[in-house]
């Protein structure tokens, strides 16, 4: 029980001085690297193992999305994702990708279950991302099945996808999804190119959420996108969010969070997209420097500290 807790504590230690800020961002990284990429599925497309979380512009400054697209980019970041509940993240986003929009894979999604409500979402996302098309587009945050029926039925958000994707707007489609029967009846209904998905230590060895849909996901070939790989667990009644823009308690503790992130990219999993907020997202990509697959004895630590830990996710 006290090495529990000890681990415990440590995940929700304070991140350790070494965070560049954003204009020494390169100070931390060695001259030669090189973020690995990975194939998306049966698309073909390499994309970064780190994603860059568009949510993280939002109520920011033009000048530093901007700067973080840039520097992102020079170190090999191809992979960009957006939605337009991220606040003004897209009216940011648009800006400061377009002069790499060529060379990247950009992601959009929509929260819209509706025909009516996804072709607006979608030509809004066009216009505020500043191009022609997106490379993936993406039904938001499945939450239940009635959803999944929703967009399936007649006058459904899918309606509108096939058509983009016919019409040449988005090139693969996808949805991303926070419950397991929601993407499990999802992935039954159509085939999909890809999935977004809380691949995570804790839900994964504490809470039965993420094991199911991974399986079938990569039975299909589908390409996988995770999410919250470097959440510890949900904020307690009335505790202050670290950061505006992200909901849960991070891992705080870098040997920790270095772990956690190595635990799900060392599954068959395409790219991870770190929480919204630069701190953590600079974080994740220094631990691509000389990145290697998760040891024994680290996913040990992992498991101990999940037994002890409450999953942000869970499934019956």
């Amino acid at each position: 029980m006290k090495r529990r807790k000890f681990i415990m504590n440590s995940a929700m230690g304070t991140l350790a001085l070494t965070i560049p800020v954003i204009r020494s961002f390169g100070s931390n990284f060695s001259p030669n690297y090189a973020i690995p990429k990975r194939v998306l599925g049966k698309t073909g497309e390499k994309l970064s193992i780190i994603g860059f979380g568009g949510i993280m512009l939002n109520d920011n400054p033009q000048d530093f999305a901007n700067e973080l697209v840039a520097k992102s980019y020079e170190l090999g970041v191809n992979y960009y994702d957006v939605a337009p509940s991220y606040g003004n993240a897209e009216e940011r986003l648009g800006p400061a990708l377009k002069p790499y929009r060529k060379n990247c894979f950009l992601a959009c999604k929509t929260g819209k279950r509706d025909a009516e409500g996804a072709q607006q979402e979608l030509e809004n996302s066009l216009r505020l991302m500043q191009t022609d098309h997106f490379d993936l587009y993406q039904l938001h945050a499945l939450s239940s099945v009635e959803q999944v029926e929703q967009v399936f039925a007649p006058g459904g958000a899918m309606e509108v996808f096939e058509k983009a994707k016919k019409d040449g707007k988005v090139r693969y489609l996808g949805f991303s999804a926070h419950s397991v029967d929601a993407a499990m009846l999802a992935m039954k209904n159509y085939a999909f190119d890809s999935i977004l998905f809380p691949i995570n230590f804790a839900c994964w060895n504490a809470g039965n959420f993420g094991p199911q849909v991974y399986a079938e996901a990569e039975k299909q070939g589908m390409g996988i996108l995770a999410l919250k790989a470097m959440a510890l667990t949900r904020l307690g009644d009335g505790e202050e969010k670290f950061y505006k823009n992200v909901w849960y308690k991070p891992i705080l503790d870098e040997e920790i969070m270095k772990m956690a992130l190595k635990y799900t990219l060392s599954k068959n999993i395409t790219a991870a997209v770190p929480p919204g907020k630069n701190t953590l997202y600079l974080k994740a990509l220094e631990f691509m420097d000389g990145f290697g697959e998760i040891t024994a004895e680290e996913t040990a630590k992992l498991t101990e500290l999940s037994q002890a830990t409450e999953p942000i996710f869970m499934h019956a």
